[in-house]
């Protein structure tokens, strides 16, 4: 059976360009893929913590072409990162910012890649606070959500330490603590594993998986994880 064709978020900051070679990847599989065309400078209006209705309106646009393109009625929607919980609000009939999207109805399955579902930094809390308290878990049951989580790097406060990458877990710890308060546990570098999990989801974690490809490191788009969510396209 054909699967719909899969539509690809970029996290925050990150441009199309990063995400070729997943698109290539999906496509190799049997999997029909395109990239939302963003560039880096297409973020430079939501930063602050402002609306990210300039994304959302090229995920519209994108998804819309995609269908056409296939002649698909649904499309698989794959967010990383931040393009994770963006793509929620994609999904819901709560106006946002005095736009109501209603995307649900074109959505067969939600995936996302190390997407922190919740945070506690200043700059996304209104953003994810709208996000969770008028679309809480795995909201849409016509949906599947599925949330992948990596687990590579135990977050230290502390720069030299024993574990085998301590920029990293450096790094790591204050990116974590960030994110849910507490530093010294496990994720992706990034995000740590229970920010990227949503209640209600199919929940993955994925051993060795980096938040990024950054230095040639497996991540979520690298074979040992594509393979692993890409069955959970509809």
């Amino acid at each position: 059976m054909a699967i719909y064709p899969t539509v690809i978020l970029p996290g925050y900051l990150a441009g199309a360009r990063d995400y070729f070679p997943l698109q290539q990847a999906l496509e190799e599989s049997g999997c029909p893929s395109r990239v939302v065309p963003l560039r880096v400078k297409d973020w430079i209006p939501t930063l602050g913590g402002r609306a990210v209705t300039p994304i959302l309106q090229a995920l519209q646009a994108t998804i819309a072409a995609t269908q056409a393109e296939f002649a698909s009625p649904k499309v698989n929607l794959v967010g990383h990162s931040a393009g994770g919980w963006i793509a929620r609000i994609y999904l819901g009939s709560v106006p946002y910012h005095g736009q109501v999207w209603a995307g649900r109805r074109q959505i067969a399955s939600l995936v996302t890649l190390g997407s922190p579902h919740t945070s506690q930094e200043r700059w996304t809390l209104t953003n994810l606070n709208f996000v969770n308290d008028h679309y809480p878990g795995a909201f849409w049951p016509e949906i599947s959500y599925v949330c992948i989580a990596g687990e590579s790097v135990l977050g230290c406060r502390w720069r030299w330490t024993s574990l085998p990458q301590p920029w990293l877990s450096w790094l790591a710890y204050s990116s974590y603590q960030l994110t849910v308060g507490v530093g010294d546990i496990w994720g992706d570098g990034i995000t740590p594993i229970s920010a990227a999990h949503l209640d209600g989801a199919t929940n993955l974690t994925i051993p060795g998986i980096f938040h990024s490809s950054r230095g040639g490191r497996p991540w979520y788009g690298s074979p040992p994880a594509l393979n692993t969510w890409s069955g959970y396209l509809q």
